[in-house]
């Protein structure tokens, strides 16, 4: 990677992309597999707010009519076969991401396009289609906290974290990939998106490089 791609971790933000509970197993999107990365996402988690670092948990919000619902889940949510419904148990975000116990989304104001503080670093935001910034305020959002580069985890990579993958990239934002807190990510996406220039790393490499950052600033 060269000095215009290279992961910046002194202005990195972590975008958490769709962990919620209807994406657990046995949830009716349970497709998309988070079991075995879901304790390295909590981890990259545990270390931004340790660094203390912006967080960005990204959320996918269906009304029970469907109405907001992107084409291929419409039929579903008409049917009352739906996922991630405003009001049900399943939009949750997975209570090991939040950063205190009884946190829950506040759904009126997510779905207006407001952003939903948790603590002073770690906020949710609501996205209408597969990219996280598509549609929404996420890249202002970012802007004003100086964020150079997007650490990106979540559920699950062929869908919402490639899309915002590739969203970032086109607004020249710095990108890394955790592999192993992106479910359903192989080698051959790992093989595709370093085409794009993003770096892949594990949530070791993260952790670490999160330290190193901190050690550097108080030194």
């Amino acid at each position: 990677m060269d000095r215009y791609t290279c992961p910046d971790f002194a202005h990195a933000a972590l975008l958490s992309v769709d962990v919620q509970r209807d994406v657990l197993d046995g949830g009716p999107l349970s497709f998309a597999s988070p079991g075995s990365q879901l304790p390295n996402m909590v981890r990259v988690v545990g270390a931004f707010r340790a660094a203390r670092r912006p967080i960005v948990h990204v959320a996918r919000l269906y009304q029970p009519d469907g109405t907001n619902a992107d084409l291929c889940r419409r039929g579903a949510l008409e049917r009352g076969e739906g996922a991630l419904v405003v009001g049900t148990p399943g939009c949750e975000l997975v209570a090991d991401l939040l950063p205190a116990s009884g946190l829950e989304l506040n759904a009126h104001a997510l779905l207006a396009g407001r952003f939903q503080h948790l603590t002073c670093n770690e906020t949710v935001m609501y996205k209408p289609r597969w990219g996280a910034f598509y549609g929404t305020r996420l890249r202002e959002h970012l802007r004003v906290t100086l964020v150079t580069t997007v650490v990106v985890i979540g559920c699950n990579f062929p869908n919402c974290p490639r899309a915002t993958i590739v969203e970032a990239s086109e607004r020249d934002l710095r990108v890394v990939a955790v592999a192993d807190a992106l479910s359903r990510f192989s080698n051959r996406d790992a093989v595709d998106v370093r085409d794009m220039d993003v770096a892949v790393m594990t949530s070791d490499e993260v952790v670490r490089r999160l330290a190193a950052q901190m050690n550097a600033t108080t030194s």
